[in-house]
């Protein structure tokens, strides 16, 4: 390892492990919304700390990487959903990793329908509903994530309400 490879983990690292400790268990839940199994969501955000420590040096804003990491985790679930997409369409059928008994059990009755209502709902849907009710972010933080515009937000948003009300009605 070079001296500036060295000056790079020696910076990087302890910045990267604070916000891992802080924020990866929150980051792991909302990609497990997002892509439905823990073991996905643990890989994506597994990924998305890796590429902030390698590009911890060329990061323009370094004071605001939980937005990168949002960011990142966001694009990973997009990518894990594609290829599940493009897996299925070739006839590879198998399905994503089953729910543990032990996590199926600590959900309500109520909160296994909401996740049914979300996994249904288009992929732009579910994000909007997840980053605005689940991390409780701004429409602007949203759209800066999704890379969409506040008004993309605010309609995606409020679709997908409306999607989940009826599931719901639907299912009871």
């Amino acid at each position: 390892m070079d001296t500036s490879e060295a000056g790079l983990t020696a910076r990087a690292a302890p910045e990267v492990t604070a916000l891992y400790a802080e924020h990866a268990l929150g980051l792991v839940r909302l990609a497990v919304l997002l892509v439905g199994d823990r073991p996905s969501a643990e890989d994506i955000v597994q990924d998305a700390f890796l590429g902030l420590y390698r590009r911890w040096e060329r990061l323009t804003d370094t004071s605001a990487p939980l937005a990168y990491l949002r960011v990142s985790v966001v694009n990973g679930c997009r990518t894990t959903l594609r290829r599940r997409t493009r897996s299925r369409s070739a006839g590879n059928f198998t399905e994503r990793p089953a729910e543990s008994a032990e996590a199926a059990a600590l959900l309500s009755a109520e909160q296994r329908s909401v996740a049914g209502a979300l996994r249904r709902l288009p992929e732009r849907q579910r994000e909007a509903l997840v980053l605005r009710y689940y991390l409780d972010l701004s429409e602007a933080e949203i759209a800066a994530a999704m890379g969409i515009s506040r008004g993309t937000v605010k309609s995606a948003t409020s679709r997908a309400l409306a999607a989940v009300g009826r599931t719901l009605r639907e299912g009871s």
